[in-house]
């Protein structure tokens, strides 16, 4: 830590004397008439701005019509009406009085307008951001910054942060440099945000780019553009990141213990995209859950199922467990149905009954032949195996095979087809014998059954 205290005091001193001096211009004898005609104008601003807010706000409740962007604008102005009729009247007294005088003679009314025009336009930029609190403390510092800067006090101010400071090797970081450091890495990051967005919204459009290579390209050119955003921010305001290697390399060593899980879905999530094993709009089944896939993120695949159930699944047990991929090379899927019948039904005529069953269902495909086979002669029935293609699976399964067995009911009903059910014979091999309906033990007496 190097010493602070009389490089403080010095900045300290500077700043004030600046301040001074530039308090000691404005009131000056010939300047006091500026003084009192910005208060005036303030005065009269406020007074005009709540009734024309008042008008301006029910004019707006009649605007059903507009867009909600116009909307929008129409509500901000109202929030600052007072400070926009002020930058008005100000900006005319200056233009009247370069008529009728020298410029001196307003500068002070030129310089609180240009401080309120500048505020004002702050005010409607920092609306683009959509995170309250970031819009919140992005607008004090431009508001703080646009001042300081107009008022000609930007270089003792600096002096003054930057005297506070601290030296860690070769490494001096001072407030100063913090600042500058996080104004210009945001304003990147938002650039960079804002660049991503444009060219995912590019490759969203473009069709002759699959699914996955749009999904591993955007997430890429994220990576790249915040990294880029945050080496070049730091090294624009003077950051050594050389002195930062030891530091951010245990850092690193120390996220990668703890973060094992986080960095092992982050490299599987990229291995899914890069083999292209399953894509958005698959339809997968990964243990109990069936469904299709709604989104790759960069730590989990998004699965909603039929019931409209979203499961976040990591990325790792797509990659080291078993995964049946409806539709990865197309579309097609055969599905198996198994009944039995009567062995006094004749299996061909069963058969061909079943194919002709299943061809009346909607989603069965007709282009692709069902077969029916028999599998085995069971104990009460003859086993058969109904095999269909449909290429709809994200439609459901258990629907389908529903809509099958009610087609087959309908159809062994009409052919005359009976569906059996087990059937179970008792025999008594010796009737002769005596049957004991209570203790079989023949040496129990009358008064011992009685106990």
């Amino acid at each position: 830590m190097e010493p602070i205290g009389p490089d403080i005091v010095d900045a300290a001193q500077g700043l004030w004397s600046r301040i001074s001096l530039f308090f000691e211009i404005m009131i000056l004898p010939q300047r006091l008439y500026q003084l009192a005609a910005i208060a005036g104008l303030a005065v009269l601003s406020w007074l005009l701005g709540r009734l024309a807010a008042r008008a301006w706000t029910a004019w707006l409740h009649h605007r059903d019509d507009w867009p909600k962007g116009r909307l929008r604008i129409g509500v901000l102005i109202g929030r600052r009406m007072g400070l926009i009729i002020f930058a008005a009247l100000a900006w005319a007294v200056v233009l009247v009085m370069r008529e009728m005088t020298w410029p001196s003679r307003s500068a002070l009314i030129a310089l609180a307008a240009s401080i309120a025009t500048a505020w004002l336009a702050i005010f409607f930029v920092a609306r683009l951001i959509a995170n309250r609190l970031l819009r919140r403390i992005v607008s004090w510092a431009a508001w703080i910054w646009v001042t300081l800067f107009l008022l000609d006090l930007t270089e003792p101010a600096g002096q003054f942060l930057d005297s506070f400071a601290i030296t860690l090797g070769e490494l001096r970081l001072s407030v100063l440099t913090v600042v500058k450091a996080l104004v210009v890495t945001g304003l990147l990051i938002g650039g960079a945000r804002a660049l991503s967005r444009l060219i995912t919204g590019r490759l969203a459009r473009n069709e002759d780019i699959s699914p996955t290579m749009r999904v591993l390209t955007a997430k890429l050119l994220q990576i790249v553009l915040f990294s880029l955003a945050v080496v070049v921010g730091l090294k624009a305001v003077g950051f050594d990141l050389t002195g930062l290697a030891v530091f951010s390399g245990a850092i690193g060593l120390g996220l990668g213990f703890g973060l094992q899980k986080v960095v092992s879905n982050l490299v599987s999530g990229v291995i899914i995209l890069l083999d292209k094993s399953v894509k958005p709009g698959d339809v997968i089944s990964l243990g109990d859950t069936f469904g299709w896939i709604e989104e790759l993120g960069a730590r989990y695949v998004s699965v909603v199922t039929r019931d409209g159930k979203e499961y976040l699944i990591p990325n790792e047990d797509l990659v080291t467990g078993q995964v049946v991929n409806w539709s990865h090379t197309n579309s097609f899927v055969r599905l198996d149905l198994k009944f039995g019948a009567s062995y006094d039904d004749d299996p061909h005529k069963v058969s061909a009954t079943a194919i002709a069953a299943v061809k009346t269902v909607k989603r069965v495909l007709s282009h692709r032949q069902a077969v029916c086979w028999v599998t085995g002669f069971g104990d009460s029935s003859i086993d058969y195996v109904l095999r269909f293609w449909i290429d709809d699976a994200a439609g459901g399964l258990t629907n389908v095979r529903g809509q099958v067995y009610l087609a087959l009911w309908d159809a062994f009903k009409e052919q005359g087809i009976t569906i059996p059910f087990p059937q179970r014979e008792v025999r008594v091999v010796n009737a002769a014998l005596p049957i004991h309906m209570g203790d079989p033990r023949p040496d129990r007496t009358e008064s011992d059954r009685e106990h």
